[in-house]
């Protein structure tokens, strides 16, 4: 018997997509070429950022304080902790900046936000080096994701909830002969019919729809590094350190949890990143001196402690770093789901619950428009961090 709907994409916006539409009544295929969580999927790290501020923007602040709170919700229904309240801490260069345009927001919508001196961050937190910041915003009820698990959890629960989820890859639907796909290939040969195909695998979706998505979104490679603190030293451990984010350098972190160290990454745009040869993930080399140098700036303590870990992830980035989530250009049958544009983690929940929505019928909103196929996105939004401005 065919499902109602097959979701092609197990990260987080596939997984959650999945058990929204099961939870909506509807039999329901989830496909991975790789597994749920596994490490080659943009969801597959340990750890990621929950924040609220996206500057002026309230519709992702309010998505995200949605999100939030199913993320804290579904967690303790299952058992299992997947968000941690670190808080967020953003380096305020400036007395106007993206930081104070995001502090107005905030207040604006109720959401619990601080503002900090300079020295009041070196009071809270010791170890940080403020000499070049006017101030710093700090969301307390933010903090951190537990990325890797949190798909793995949503996989589970949605499989007890009734979704068929199988490893399987899929070969790239052939060039539209009709209005409908019907059916998809697998790379078996075999071929799976439904109502509906989401197509939710993030930077596969170019590959798989070349002449649809060409350069709409593009994919980079992203160099992640996890440093070791001094035996004893508690101060880098969340929840007591934040996670934090240096918008006008592109740099963020994430405090140590039990099985990592302390994450710093660049949110700058790396090289292309072709998924289609089986390179080996590596970290490039070039990529660490940058991390070292910040941490001399902000975290000194850190600057020289040894790397634990490293990660090699991608982007895959609209122009504009609003999501993709509309129906195909051609094909009715057909919806595509990406362009994470490396801040749709936090907002796993609700973009299932979105595209869901979506099928029952639901007209977009205009702030829900930011994701429709016709948009012109030309324009910098800037909801990343400043790296879209070089």
């Amino acid at each position: 018997m065919s499902p109602d709907v097959v979701v092609i994409g197990g990260g987080v916006m596939g997984v959650w997509t999945a058990l929204q539409l099961r939870l909506s009544g509807r039999s329901v295929l989830l496909l991975d070429a790789y597994g749920f969580g596994h490490p080659r999927a943009s969801s597959g790290d340990d750890t990621r950022i929950l924040r609220s501020s996206h500057g002026a923007d309230a519709f992702y602040a309010r998505w995200s304080r949605e999100a939030r709170a199913v993320w804290e919700a579904f967690g303790q229904e299952q058992r299992v902790e997947l968000f941690v309240q670190a808080g967020t801490l953003w380096f305020a260069r400036r007395e106007a900046g993206f930081e104070a345009i995001s502090e107005a927001t905030l207040r604006g919508l109720d959401i619990p936000v601080e503002h900090l001196s300079a020295g009041e961050v070196v009071h809270r937190w010791p170890g940080i080096r403020v000499d070049d910041l006017a101030w710093a915003m700090y969301e307390p009820e933010s903090g951190l994701l537990l990325a890797r698990r949190g798909v793995e959890t949503v996989a589970r629960a949605a499989r007890r909830a009734g979704v068929d989820l199988r490893i399987a890859a899929v070969r790239p639907p052939e060039p539209a002969a009709g209005e409908r796909l019907e059916a998809l290939t697998l790379l078996d040969g075999s071929r799976i019919a439904a109502e509906v195909f989401v197509f939710a695998c993030g930077p596969w979706l170019p590959r798989l729809f070349p002449d649809a998505i060409g350069d709409r979104i593009r994919v980079t490679k992203q160099n992640v590094h996890y440093l070791g603190p001094a035996p004893g030293d508690a101060r880098w451990m969340a929840p007591r350190f934040p996670s934090w984010v240096d918008y006008e350098t592109t740099f963020y972190g994430i405090g140590a949890v039990a099985t990592t160290g302390v994450k710093v990454a660049t949110d700058s745009y790396g090289p292309p990143f072709d998924l289609s040869a089986p390179a080996d993930r590596f970290v490039d080399p070039e990529a660490l001196p940058p991390i070292r140098d910040y941490c001399r700036v902000r975290f000194p303590d850190l600057a020289d402690a040894p790397v634990v870990e490293t990660r090699v992830c991608q982007y895959e980035t609209t122009a504009d770093a609003h999501f993709l989530i509309d129906r195909h250009p051609i094909l009715d049958d057909v919806w595509l789901v990406g362009g994470g544009s490396g801040h749709a983690f936090k907002h796993g929940p609700v973009i299932g619950r979105y595209v869901a929505s979506l099928l029952d019928g639901h007209e977009p909103t205009p702030d829900e428009q930011r994701f429709s196929w016709t948009r012109d996105r030309s324009a910098l939004t800037h909801l990343r961090t400043s790296a879209e401005l070089v």
